[in-house]
């Protein structure tokens, strides 16, 4: 009896109490597999995948801390780290320069996450332009270290709540993105859900209140030690060149690994009061918009949206959240589109975006050859045209005609000629066709061949 009862315990401990083996162990491996192709197999197992889609004897997970400082968790975490790149946060460590040493500092973090001695350390806070605005937003980056030990825990609890996050959430989850909310927002526009509540969180990520966020996360995982280490991330304050260090009262830092995570649990609570509702939303992160049959239920989901928010301590923006008719003149922008009377374009802002990103390679005096420009504009296009060939083609002709111009401006100062390109005359040197055969990227022609 006394060994039956320590089993128990043992098996509680790791939430893998009566697992029933499979008939067939492969077929289940397979299956498991194709369901949960993206978890980090060194710690989510088929067994405690089998556990996850069971369901768990009291419904919280703990005695998951030693899943994230095991090593090969932390060897996963940073390759994905490395993969991603990016800045060095106040510690002026880069990603090379943390690679140079990869086996120690995987070790010394293991050691101190182990122990309890790992303290976060503050996030570098720079601004970054909003395209087609002279606004800026703030953006987080964490110093290497702390980015792969938020990604280790990602890799530890994201199942855990990822499996009962709502359809209509589309942002930051596995296999899933912003071309399948677009084509979602589509779909329901075509069954005249034309009313649409375009809701806008003002700071959504800045306003998150870090206790109502830490009971949300408690209510399925109750490792105190995790639960701390998601508390230090969300108090570990920001750095500013101009200001020093500041203390975080609330919200989760964009540009933390774990932040969308919790954007999406924050959040998840919205999307179980729009869905038992009945009404049609489609979010991705803090960007949501319902699509409702009439003016009632867009007012209705409306009023459901701001007695949440407000409980959520968040608020909504009063100028950009409103009730709009899409099948009247004026619409409204989604992910970079914009939707209007049963057609839909990239919005003013996305083209402005797409423009900046060529202007930083056709300078008249950039003194590069002319195939390298080339080279170097066509994935920029093709990215865009990729995400944006959905829209009406008369925007990817625009910009067409836009990149050739500044092609030809270069090519009329290195041809000894003054100014910006001009009409007839420029047109005639250097033709369409000129670009085409040069190897320039053509939306227009892309569209038409369907690429």
């Amino acid at each position: 009896m006394q060994e039956d009862g320590y089993e128990k315990k043992r098996m509680s401990e790791a939430n893998l109490s009566a697992v029933d083996q499979p008939k067939d162990p492969k077929q289940d491996r397979e299956a498991l597999s194709q369901r949960w192709p993206w978890v980090e197999r060194s710690i989510w197992t088929d067994r405690m995948l089998r556990s996850l889609e069971r369901g768990i004897e009291g419904g919280k997970w703990f005695a998951l801390m030693d899943k994230v400082y095991r090593i090969a968790n932390l060897q996963s975490a940073f390759n994905q780290v490395w993969s991603n790149g990016g800045s060095a946060g106040i510690d002026g460590q880069s990603v090379k320069r943390f690679e140079a040493q990869e086996e120690q500092q995987l070790q010394q973090l293991s050691q101190e996450l182990k122990s309890g001695t790992y303290r976060p350390t503050a996030v570098k806070r720079v601004w970054i332009p909003k395209a087609g605005s002279n606004e800026k937003r703030p953006l987080g980056i964490p110093v290497v270290r702390d980015r792969v030990t938020q990604t280790a825990l990602r890799n530890v609890i994201e199942p855990i709540f990822e499996g009962d996050f709502a359809e209509q959430s589309y942002g930051f989850r596995p296999r899933r993105g912003a071309k399948d909310a677009l084509g979602r927002v589509q779909e329901l526009l075509n069954q005249a859900h034309h009313w649409v509540v375009d809701a806008d969180i003002k700071g959504y990520f800045d306003s998150i209140s870090h206790s109502k966020l830490m009971a949300k996360v408690g209510a399925k995982i109750s490792d105190g030690r995790v639960l701390e280490l998601i508390e230090s991330y969300l108090k570990a304050g920001v750095m500013e060149q101009s200001k020093g260090w500041e203390a975080s009262e609330q919200g989760t830092p964009q540009g933390g690994v774990i932040s969308p995570l919790l954007a999406n649990i924050y959040l998840d609570e919205l999307d179980g009061k729009l869905a038992n509702a009945g009404m049609q939303m489609v979010r991705y992160a803090d960007d949501f918009v319902v699509l409702c049959l009439d003016q009632t239920q867009a007012q209705n989901a409306l009023a459901l949206i701001s007695q949440w928010t407000q409980e959520a301590q968040l608020q909504l923006h009063p100028q950009k959240t409103k009730i709009i008719d899409a099948t009247q003149p004026g619409g409204f922008e989604f992910l970079g589109y914009h939707f209007e009377r049963g057609h839909k374009w990239p919005r003013h802002k996305s083209v402005l975006k797409v423009r900046e990103a060529v202007r930083k390679h056709t300078g008249r005096t950039n003194g590069q050859s002319f195939q390298y420009t080339i080279a170097r504009l066509n994935p920029i296009l093709r990215g865009w045209y990729n995400y944006f060939r959905h829209g009406k083609v008369h925007t990817l002709g625009s910009l067409d005609g836009w990149v050739r111009g500044r092609l030809r401006s270069i090519l009329r100062k290195r041809t000894k000629r003054k100014g910006k390109a001009k009409g007839g005359p420029d047109h005639q040197r250097w033709p369409n066709r000129f670009f085409e055969e040069a190897g320039l990227f053509n939306l227009t022609t892309a569209h038409a061949q369907g690429r």
